[in-house]
């Protein structure tokens, strides 16, 4: 089959876009890692599937898969931002604001006038059982073993597991190492995504993730969400913070318990194509 495709990047974030409401997409496991190969297809960190909704308050219904299995995955706030371009620019919603149905709930992006997108991820999410996380109880850190040491993470959902060390420097952070410990580590039955944060001040951090079936990225939108979060909630950050990537920079915005997290960043084209698969 022809497939056409735009590819789109969120911080270096890539993502090969797919327009499933102009025509029925069903994709195997194999195709879609043949699209996310950077060799022998199209190469990137997750393809990003755009369809009619199911729920009936929202817009659209977005699906990610990432590029290196072929495995679904529940939320991605790079994506998410690009999803709005992507919508916009086919000229599939004349809206600012929309809202988009996920694996997870609704989230509610809305593209600015200066360009950006800032979305509306939700609420975080601390119980153990929602994140899923075995712990005996919610606590804003809990120490795991890591290789050969005691780590202390906090564990959090923004509609997928994210678990975030503070570290002294993220250049010299051990993500290649750790990433895939706790990526697959006994206590995340679903597996997580392993973030390394720096404090730099009260409004700054920086950030490297190592991402579930994925890898290290560029950057990660629901990552850096989960980093600011896990900072507020131990003392250490305000509640608006820069986070410098090493794709570039998101600002993260995060009122208290119960309120949502707001992410706003750039959303960028890069070609469109087609391919057979």
């Amino acid at each position: 089959m022809k497939l056409r495709f735009t590819k789109m990047q969120g911080l270096g974030n890539d993502f090969v876009v797919l327009d499933g409401v102009s025509q029925a997409l069903a994709l195997s496991p194999i195709q879609l890692r043949q699209l996310g190969d950077r060799h022998f297809g199209v190469g990137c960190d997750q393809i990003l599937l755009v369809e009619n909704p199911h729920h009936p308050d929202a817009d659209f219904r977005y699906r990610i898969f990432n590029g290196a299995d072929g495995g679904e995955v529940e939320q991605c706030g790079n994506g998410a931002r690009c999803f709005v371009r992507f919508v916009h620019d086919r000229g599939l919603t004349g809206k600012r604001t929309i809202r988009v149905e996920t694996a997870r709930g609704l989230i509610t992006p809305r593209l600015e006038d200066n360009g950006l997108v800032t979305v509306d991820m939700g609420a975080p999410r601390f119980n153990p059982a929602e994140i899923p996380f075995i712990a005996e109880h919610e606590a804003v850190s809990h120490s795991i073993k890591v290789a050969a040491r005691m780590v202390e993470i906090s564990a959090v959902s923004m509609g997928n597991p994210h678990a975030v060390q503070v570290v002294e420097n993220v250049d010299n952070a051990p993500v290649a190492l750790e990433g895939p410990i706790i990526e697959h580590h006994p206590l995340f039955p679903e597996r997580v995504n392993a973030g390394f944060m720096q404090i730099a001040s009260r409004s700054e951090i920086r950030l490297r993730v190592y991402e579930r079936g994925a890898g290290e990225t560029l950057a990660c939108g629901t990552g850096a969400c989960a980093a600011v979060v896990s900072g507020i909630r131990r003392g250490l950050l305000d509640s608006t913070v820069r986070v410098h990537t090493r794709g570039g920079e998101l600002s993260i915005s995060w009122a208290g318990e119960g309120q949502p997290v707001l992410m706003t960043g750039p959303a960028v084209t890069v070609f469109e194509g087609e391919i057979e698969l």
